[in-house]
């Protein structure tokens, strides 16, 4: 190691000055060290990856801050300000002159930076240290990429950025876990969220079905195994591989989990404003971005919902934080975050299931009356007061139609459609899964009913973001909202959404409720429901409306949102997370022998110069609305002009 790098990665520890305008106090530069060994990427060159630690405080008495729950009951310090510490990584080119000028908070998703993933089509999350950047676009675009850790239930290791936050010494409460094997182990073995206050008032109950009444069979128990472990003796008999098992416990010791938005909103606000020397990403004095965009993959993406919607937007100069954001696969979903004893690392195990911390009023952008609740409220509410609201681009496969309630966020409380507001927009993918990896591939998988649909949103994604960059910068309009509505009838009732005569294809109406309930008993207890509608499929049982990306505009299969559970593993659910792939016949005759209504792979290309002709104008299509890049539609033609469809015929 060289002596420049030694003292770059040297513990850098800065006391902020009262120049500083964001509650950051310190900044500690951990370690500095080239980014991807080195590589190189366009006119932009090299980039610099930067491992540190944020020191922040809080003012209890601040209303910016009064709506993070405990923060009153918080310990605080001689000056009675609340202190949390979070992890940051920054990825920024060497040269900041060469940058594009913004800044891309990448909420991390559990503790994990898999944005490149995306954007870059990296393999693997966390691989800013090797030559694994993917196709670079991220980097080649120029773009400066801060990941800043929020969740307070994490540990700070490699790989995974958390937030150090206070704990409330001595609380207790209740806490409901949900727990699905997917195997015969027994016993099953599981760790808790929050450790046991008392171990000895451990219970659970298991469903077959997640609307089935609980049941507590003789030769089912509970015992704790540790602080936060325990195993569960699992019926010998009456319960598959999927059955869903339901813990509660009396927990202690809260963190205060809602520090997680005033966090990401000192720590973006210090890096995108400041302008001293403790800020990395300052550059003779100034910040060396000019603009902001909040990005976040699922969980984080649902973070981005409630950031917006408890107005974290407003930084404590009353500016904007963000002046983009792009929350990703979160449906109609937000976190159970801002609540003692939440849990932002659970999701409810079945998808169907209605009564989970996440799914609550609001739903929407736009600023309605909860028929059930009496609450008026909305994402937009409260940035809308004091005029912070960045511009949006909410993006979901479509599986979020199916299991995230993402339905609620184009219609009113009573079903009917609704217009987004024109800051907003909102795209699905159509027939896509929640995510899939580059390379996936179309396979089998014991817990699930149909082939995993392999469809990977890199290259949608590479051109949305492209827009959201054009329309902060620029305020060009990016493309319209492309998703179902129920005023253009496809967005429908699940019982009629798609056909049920395709061979392979098992539809059955499954899709996730969404429900007003009382969560102060536990379990929750249902006190009314929200209608929930579907994509409307076409004669191949593909959805109608959203973006066509080119497998699915020229398709080989049928290419679903959504995958039964298989038999033995809880058949009367979906999945969570995975969309399914049925492929086509290769011949009008095999598609006959098997009495498949959807036309054979001959009888759409008669030919491969058929097939790389539809490609070829679909990809001209979508880039001239914006959709693709010219980039990414010459490597889908040139790999179509490589794949011999005519050799599967």
């Amino acid at each position: 190691m060289s002596i420049r790098t030694r003292m770059a990665g040297a513990l850098l520890l800065a006391t902020l000055g009262a120049s500083a305008h964001a509650e950051v106090i310190r900044f500690e530069v951990l370690q500095k060290s080239p980014a991807y060994d080195g590589r190189q990427f366009g006119d932009v060159g090299t980039y610099e990856k930067v491992t540190a630690r944020a020191t922040f405080v809080l003012d209890p008495t601040d209303p910016r801050n009064a709506v993070i729950a405990d923060l009153d009951k918080a310990p605080r310090d001689a000056e009675g300000r609340v202190q949390a510490t979070a992890d940051v990584v920054l990825l920024r080119p060497s040269d900041p002159t060469r940058g594009n000028g913004t800044l891309l908070v990448d909420v991390p998703n559990r503790g994990r930076k898999i944005g490149q993933q995306l954007f870059d089509d990296a393999a693997k999350p966390n691989s800013l240290d090797t030559g694994d950047a993917g196709n670079g676009f991220l980097e080649r675009q120029g773009y400066t990429v801060a990941w800043i850790g929020w969740q307070a239930d994490l540990p700070t290791k490699p790989g995974e950025l958390g937030l150090k936050s206070p704990v409330l010494a001595g609380i207790t409460g209740p806490v409901r876990e949900e727990l699905i094997f997917d195997d015969d182990k027994n016993p099953g073995k599981a760790t808790l969220q929050w450790p046991l206050a008392d171990p000895l008032k451990l219970a659970v109950t298991v469903r077959q079905r997640w609307n089935d009444d609980r049941q507590t069979p003789p030769d089912m128990s509970v015992r704790a195994t540790g602080a936060q472990t325990i195993e569960i003796q699992r019926p010998a008999k009456g319960y598959d591989a999927g059955a869903l098992y339901e813990v509660t416990y009396t927990a202690k010791d809260p963190t205060v989990l809602g520090l997680a938005f005033a966090a990401t909103r000192d720590i973006a606000a210090f890096l995108r404003r400041d302008g001293s020397a403790e800020n990395p990403l300052a550059l003779n004095g100034k910040p060396s971005v000019q603009h902001a965009i909040g990005f976040g993959i699922s969980q984080s993406g649902r973070f981005l919902r409630d950031f917006l919607h408890l107005g974290f937007n407003e930084d404590l100069e009353g500016r904007m934080v963000f002046d983009g954001l792009m929350p990703h696969v979160a449906g109609g979903r937000r976190t159970a975050v801002n609540v003692r004893f939440g849990l932002p690392n659970r999701n409810a195990r079945h998808p169907q299931d209605p009564g989970w911390q996440v799914d609550a009023f609001p739903f929407t952008y736009a600023t309605l009356t909860d028929p059930l609740s009496g609450r008026r409220d909305g994402l937009l509410l409260r940035c809308r007061l004091n005029a912070t609201c960045p511009v949006i681009m909410q993006t979901d496969s479509e599986i979020e139609w199916w299991s995230s309630r993402a339905s609620l966020v184009v219609t009113d409380l009573a079903g009917n459609q609704l217009d987004l507001p024109p800051d907003v927009r909102m795209y699905m993918l159509t027939g896509t899964p929640h995510f899939s990896e580059p390379g996936e591939s179309m396979r089998h998988r014991d817990t699930m009913a149909l082939p995993v649909n392999p469809m990977h949103n890199g290259a949608v994604m590479r051109a949305l973001l492209t827009d959201m960059q054009t329309w902060i910068t620029t305020g060009k309009q990016p493309p319209s909202s492309r998703v179902p509505m129920r005023g253009q009838g496809t967005l429908v009732d699940a019982s009629r959404a798609v056909p049920t005569n395709i061979p392979g294809l098992p539809y059955a109406g499954i899709h996730g409720l969404a429900s007003y309930i009382d969560s102060a008993t536990v379990p929750p207890r249902e006190l009314g429901h929200y209608p929930v509608f579907v994509p409307l499929a076409d004669a191949d049982g593909i959805s109608i409306a959203g973006i066509r990306q080119l497998a699915v505009a020229v398709p080989r299969a049928t290419y679903t949102g959504w995958n039964p559970r298989a038999e033995g593993y809880g058949p009367s659910a979906l999945y969570p997370l995975y969309g399914a792939a049925v492929p086509f016949a290769a011949t009008r005759a095999q598609r006959d022998d098997n009495h498949d209504p959807r036309l054979s792979l001959q009888e759409r290309y008669p030919s491969d110069a058929d097939y790389v002709g539809a490609v070829q104008t679909e990809a001209d299509r979508l880039v001239a609305e914006r959709l693709l890049l010219p980039e990414d539609a010459k490597r889908a033609v040139d790999l179509a002009r490589e794949d011999k469809l005519s050799q599967l015929h």
